[in-house]
């Protein structure tokens, strides 16, 4: 017993001396670092490249200075300088440039931190502004053209004979001070948007001369091509592209505004119905549906959504089926047929609970010798109704099972069968008895 008291107070005194070996270790805040800025913050702009000085000094060694920029509770922008000794240091903060920040009292603040983690601190009100500038440039390809202020709190805008209704071109500021920088206001992602130079495609409804307007705080512009439907205003994807995310009711009355000639666009009767001249039906059940319009192409595309993303099918049968493959698409095959290219899925219409429609003319929108698509749970490689999951009784086509001559769940036509040219077939696919248990009827109208 007494050898074993002796053994515990031995362990006793060795975990005494670790433990203050190892606060002896612990690097313990000390000195005394001070700063002194030496700038005056003045006329400060979204964007600019703002200048400081600050002489820093401490009785230990000194880490690193570091400025933040708060908008609020947020931190905007952070310049870190490594700070080898006392003396002057000096460096630059940039002022991000957002769409429609307000002006108002930004928060500057500099930390100054010691090698012991000791630090002071020090913050500024920093009034900013968004810049009045005394113009902007419209670069084109070939030309620039100054913008000048409308009047109209932060526009600016140019009349020119321009050589095109079509007008691509970005948007660049001059540089207003010393801390100003040249920004510049381009494409990217359906909108302008500041910091790329990718042009905008600016397109006028008439030729001659026009005008373009662009505000700095909204970004705002003008001329575009204007699309609505049911009232909204579809976005633009670029100059041949808009589309408008929709809840639609099955049966409703869509109206269409902004399209001349909108009698020669090829309308998709799977999920718009004409009933007169400018007056249309929506087809599909109620629903949320991204709209897509091709000026090129002149015609819809309609798609499911499910929230603000591509719809799927899923395991009750709701949802969405896309077909992928050769020997179909639209407006037409001659210029957009699908092929193997998930991106370019056709989306059937859920013209009922569970049941989905492909309605395609021959010679048109399907080839009449030879097809060989299939049908997918979504807008990609993934699940696919396979010979497996789906039956037909067709007379016109049959299903691939991979010894038959196709993939399995690949269509074809069936021996000796052609499509007839300007003959409307429907393909339906019912997964109401479950996505396992699919079929497919194709009707020749």
């Amino acid at each position: 017993m007494k050898n074993l008291k002796y053994w515990i107070l031995s362990l006793m005194g060795f975990v005494l001396l670790a433990s203050c070996s190892d606060d002896d270790n612990e690097i313990r805040p000390a000195g005394n670092p001070v700063m002194e800025v030496k700038s005056q913050f003045q006329n400060v702009h979204f964007g600019d490249n703002l200048p400081f000085t600050v002489t820093v000094n401490d009785d230990i060694a000194l880490s690193t200075l570091t400025a933040q920029l708060y908008f609020g509770e947020e931190v905007v922008s952070t310049t870190t300088i490594r700070t080898k000794s006392n003396g002057e240091y000096s460096g630059t903060i940039s002022v991000p440039f957002y769409k429609g920040t307000p002006d108002g009292t930004a928060t500057l603040e500099f930390v100054l931190l010691n090698t012991t983690m000791k630090n002071s601190k020090q913050t500024f009100d920093l009034p900013v502004t968004r810049a009045d500038y005394p113009y902007l440039i419209l670069i084109t390809e070939n030309a620039s053209y100054p913008m000048l202020p409308t009047g109209t709190p932060y526009e600016y805008a140019v009349t020119e004979a321009f050589p095109s209704t079509d007008l691509p071109a970005y948007i660049k500021t001059p540089v207003v001070d010393e801390k100003g920088t040249e920004l510049v206001f381009g494409w990217e992602s359906g909108a302008i948007t500041e910091g790329v130079s990718n042009y905008i495609p600016f397109v006028s409804p008439q030729g001659g001369a026009y005008s373009v307007v662009f505000n700095t705080k909204t970004y705002e512009a003008a001329p575009f091509f204007e699309i609505l439907l049911n009232g909204q205003k579809m976005s633009m994807v670029d100059k041949e592209n808009y589309q408008i995310d929709l809840e639609l009711t099955q049966g409703e009355e869509l109206t269409i505004e902004g399209i001349s000639g909108i009698e020669n666009w090829w309308i998709d009767a799977d999920f718009i119905e004409e009933k007169s001249e400018g007056v249309y039906n929506f087809v599909p059940i109620t629903g949320k549906y991204r709209i897509a319009a091709n000026l090129t192409k002149q015609y819809f595309k309609v798609e499911v959504l499910s929230g603000n993303s591509l719809a799927t099918l899923q395991e009750d049968g709701t949802g969405a089926i896309w077909v992928i493959g050769e020997g179909v698409g639209k407006p037409d095959i001659a210029t957009s047929q699908v092929g193997w290219t998930p991106g370019n899925a056709l989306c059937m219409s859920p013209i009922a609970d569970k049941i989905y429609q492909l309605t395609v003319v021959g010679g048109e929108t399907v080839n009449t010798d030879a097809i060989n698509f299939k049908f997918f749970h979504q807008k990609d490689w993934g699940g696919e109704l396979t010979h497996e999951f789906m039956t037909t009784n067709s007379n016109l086509i049959f299903i691939g099972d991979g010894e038959n001559g196709l993939d399995p769940g690949n269509l074809g036509l069936l021996p000796d069968v052609t499509l007839e040219e300007g003959a409307t077939y429907v393909f339906t696919v019912d997964v109401t008895a479950g996505i396992d248990k699919a079929v497919l009827t194709v009707v020749k109208k």
